[in-house]
């Protein structure tokens, strides 16, 4: 079992669509929270975070962090979104 695992609920990616997913701790050591980097290969746009656990995020931000206050039985359920339509096929890193 990895310290960490990320699964999305659904590989098909599309603009303006919610990107939900699941973070799980594994992690049996002391850490501060868990941050998440996104990145679009082929284009400088952004994966936008929208939620983690219920908690709306106000701010368009690429990169999620949650404190490890907010990881209850050590699981993050996440929303996402990208903003932008494609012109080819990206891949999501």
């Amino acid at each position: 079992m990895a310290d960490i695992e990320i699964k999305l609920d659904n590989m098909k990616i599309k603009p303006h669509e919610e990107i939900t997913g699941h973070i799980t701790v594994n992690y049996s050591g002391l850490y501060d929270g868990v941050v998440i980097n996104t990145q679009i290969l082929g284009s400088n746009e952004l994966v936008v975070w929208r939620e983690y656990n219920g908690k709306k995020i106000t701010q368009n931000v690429s990169r999620l962090f949650v404190n490890k206050d907010f990881i209850p039985d050590n699981k993050v359920d996440f929303v996402a979104t990208i903003e932008f339509e494609p012109t080819e096929e990206h891949d999501v890193k």
